[in-house]
């Protein structure tokens, strides 16, 4: 049997690493966490994506009685920009996420069903996304690219 090694970094940043930039990123994704739906779940997640043109947009999870017909904060946001700016490349997301009933401090990372919709757009644009993420407070996790957190990752290569 021959076995294969699979490396990644992550990066730990606190805030007062962050770039002036990232910080207001930051600050978005706490925004639009605070306006997740979740009332099933108690889980709320936000998330903040800045584009090549500046513009950038928020994303909540959004729950349904009828699971899974819910949807992720990151599929909100990164849905929303290509359905708005198609040409726009997606250059960094930040992602906060925490029960209603306490501040989490444990960065949580996008799902699996996420990682598959950042990874369809990084192939698409050619271009890596830098990922951010936290729970509600305490360190942050970055990753230079998708594929750090998502390895083996499938793509348009494989159909």
């Amino acid at each position: 049997m021959k076995q294969i090694s699979i490396n990644t970094t992550i990066s730990v940043l606190s805030k007062d690493e962050l770039s002036q930039e990232e910080v207001s990123l930051m600050d978005q994704a706490v925004e639009a966490r605070a306006k997740a739906y979740a009332p099933y779940s108690k889980f709320t997640v936000g998330a903040a994506l800045l584009l090549d043109n500046g513009v950038v947009i928020q994303g909540s999870n959004q729950e349904n009685a009828a699971y899974p017909s819910g949807l992720c904060a990151e599929r909100v946001a990164i849905y929303y920009a290509g359905a708005t700016f198609p040409d726009a490349k997606i250059v960094k997301m930040f992602i906060t996420a925490s029960p209603q009933d306490r501040e989490l401090d444990e960065p949580i990372p996008p799902c699996g069903s996420c990682r598959q919709a950042i990874a369809e757009y990084e192939f698409k644009q050619d271009l890596d996304i830098a990922i951010f993420f936290m729970g509600a407070k305490g360190n942050i996790y970055k990753s230079d690219s998708l594929k750090n957190i998502l390895p083996l990752v499938f793509d348009k290569n494989h159909l």
